[in-house]
């Protein structure tokens, strides 16, 4: 039998540790914060039945499967939702893939466009995204976020910082985590830290969030 012992349970969040190299430097109690230009607007028409999906990230580990999100975005369709796809140039190919699998979904995969991003990500109820810059981007913008962690874990300290979240991560392997910033593939073969977070598992878990919000 395998055993792991976490040593950062109790390690303060990215911030919080940026923060103590400066003596006499305090933080506010309202997070991250990104101000979007007054000239920049969302193209979505109001509606508060928008979900963002944020399916990109730099490393392949940190990445729910595509076919996943594809799925999820079905189920969640189905309950009336419409989804809407946010990414950069490099999540171009994974946005469009799934424009044409998710019924409805609308692509604004933008051009590493941050602030026209936030304003459509704050046009939305709430995102769905991996460990990634864009997790970061909607909670400097006070958007709640479902988070799916893989290869890495939030004791790293990059999790939401100081917003509304809901934190899925697989903690029954003891090969978790296998890296701080993500690998291209899974050391073991198998990637159970994604693969056995499922899509039915992620919706009725987001029910439950979304009834909260």
């Amino acid at each position: 039998m395998k055993f792991k012992i976490n040593l950062l349970n109790d390690a303060p969040q990215i911030p919080y540790r940026y923060a103590s190299t400066l003596p006499g430097l305090e933080l506010d109690d309202k997070g991250a914060e990104l101000f979007i230009p007054a000239g920049i607007k969302s193209t979505l028409a109001p509606s508060k039945k928008y979900i963002g999906f944020c399916p990109g990230s730099r490393h392949n580990t940190k990445m729910w499967p595509t076919d996943y999100f594809a799925e999820l975005g079905n189920r969640l369709a189905e309950e009336g939702y419409q989804i809407i796809l946010l990414g950069g140039r490099d999540d171009k190919k994974i946005c469009e893939e799934l424009s044409l699998k998710i019924d409805n979904s609308i692509n604004l995969c933008r051009d590493d466009d941050l602030f026209q991003i936030a304003a459509d990500m704050k046009a939305c109820r709430l995102v769905v995204c991996n460990d990634s810059g864009l997790m970061h981007t909607a909670t400097a913008v006070k958007v709640p976020v479902a988070v799916i962690f893989g290869s890495t874990v939030k004791e790293f300290g990059f999790f939401p910082y100081k917003t509304i979240n809901l934190v899925l991560e697989n903690n029954t392997l003891s090969c978790r985590p296998c890296s701080h910033t993500g690998k291209e593939k899974c050391p073991k073969g198998h990637f159970k830290c994604m693969l056995e977070i499922t899509p039915g598992i992620l919706f009725n878990k987001l029910m439950q969030f979304i009834g909260t919000l």
